[in-house]
């Protein structure tokens, strides 16, 4: 996703998270081979965590230690974790897709997106799956000026030019398929991940996220009409936890256990104090940045807790549906299933349902703990 500060310093990791996803079909073909033995093997493991030991685990964020991880945050800091029976959860900051770490076994989970994990089987037949999701929706937005070109409906596309990075160009194409509108009637401006050009004047619309560069727009004064992926067309699951095949095969009873603690911490987002939230954010940003010197925590600077609320704000509102308020936080409901696999062939990328999805972890956990369902309390 994006940080919360340093547009201009973004622009540049950002191009080069958005790059892996568009070369990870290059990556993972050198990486199909599976590590043998992965953490969790020996692992004694009954219907709960109560006694388990799993060691540690390697996880690979998508992008830095900001607000996309807020969840996380809380697992580590009331002890999810730990009571899952992990003796270590490591949190591997982004930006990074997880594609060729998970093939590779360097990590255990990734938090990545379908996109990213269609792409993979799609193009070089890779043995990984999604088992859970946190976005229920796209976050990708078309964004304008509401005194500029005010883009409402995707027919407003139309005769408008409209910033694409390069590496989203797949993406763009297919809202405009989604739509019925004809690549020729869009003049597409190559452009990175730093709006500037939208408030310049240059393009129309902006290829955007939800949660950061409309923020960032909005922050810098502008009035912003957003036109969202996710209600036009092309709905898709992100941030989401996955796996090789063969890790899910071995080791559901850690990925149980993973899993319960992930609901725990998510749920702690939805209930605690935003500005208690935010603090805790900082500081395990802060702390990221401490430790990686030349990190990409580092080259944001200081964390801007405005725009830090505003972004948990605008997630929330992409991890919460009717859906999951039923469900329970994660779950993919059979037709956003069906959503996702058709957007997917939309921007090119072939793949089935169950190819893409093997959600069975989590309807176990939430038949044996129902309660967990109740995240908004």
């Amino acid at each position: 996703m994006a940080p919360t500060t340093g547009t201009a310093a973004r622009s540049t990791t950002r191009t080069t998270a958005r790059r892996l996803a568009a070369a990870l079909a290059a990556s993972a073909a050198s990486l199909l081979v599976l590590s043998a033995c992965a953490p969790g093997d020996s692992a004694e493991a009954g219907d709960d965590a109560d006694g388990a030991s799993y060691g540690e685990i390697s996880v690979q964020y998508s992008w830095i230690k900001n607000e996309e991880f807020a969840g996380e945050f809380y697992a580590y800091e009331n002890g999810y974790y730990d009571e899952a029976g992990f003796s270590e959860v490591i949190g591997i900051s982004g930006p990074d897709t997880g594609v060729a770490k998970l093939l590779s076994g360097t990590v255990q989970v990734a938090l990545s997106d379908a996109a990213s994990i269609g792409a993979a089987i799609a193009e070089q037949d890779a043995p990984l799956k999604i088992i859970g999701a946190t976005f229920q929706k796209n976050p990708f937005t078309i964004l304008s000026l509401t005194d500029g070109a005010d883009i409402q409906t995707p027919a407003d596309l139309v005769g408008k030019k409209i910033g694409v990075q390069d590496s989203n160009a797949s993406v763009f194409a297919a809202i405009l398929n989604a739509n019925g509108i004809s690549p020729d009637e869009v003049e597409v401006v190559p452009v990175d991940f730093d709006p500037t050009p939208l408030m310049n004047g240059e393009v129309d619309g902006f290829m955007a996220y939800l949660t950061n560069e409309a923020l960032t727009v909005e922050l810098a004064g502008y009035a912003v009409t957003n036109l969202p992926y996710a209600d036009n067309g092309v709905p898709y699951v992100a941030e989401t936890f996955s796996v090789t095949d063969q890790f899910l095969a071995e080791n559901r009873e850690l990925l149980k256990a993973f899993l319960i603690a992930e609901i725990k911490g998510w749920t702690d987002v939805f209930q605690q104090p935003t500005d208690a939230t935010v603090s805790l954010i900082e500081t395990y940003y802060n702390k990221a940045a401490a430790e990686n010197a030349d990190g990409l925590e580092s080259v944001f600077g200081a964390l801007d807790p405005v725009k830090t609320g505003m972004g948990l704000d605008a997630q929330k509102l992409l991890i919460s549906t009717e859906e999951t308020e039923a469900n329970g936080l994660f779950t993919i409901s059979d037709e956003l299933k069906a959503q996702t696999v058709a957007s997917l062939a939309a921007a090119g990328w072939e793949v089935t349902v169950e190819q893409l999805f093997d959600t069975s972890i989590l309807d176990e956990i939430y038949a044996e703990l129902p309660e967990l369902k109740a995240y908004l309390g």
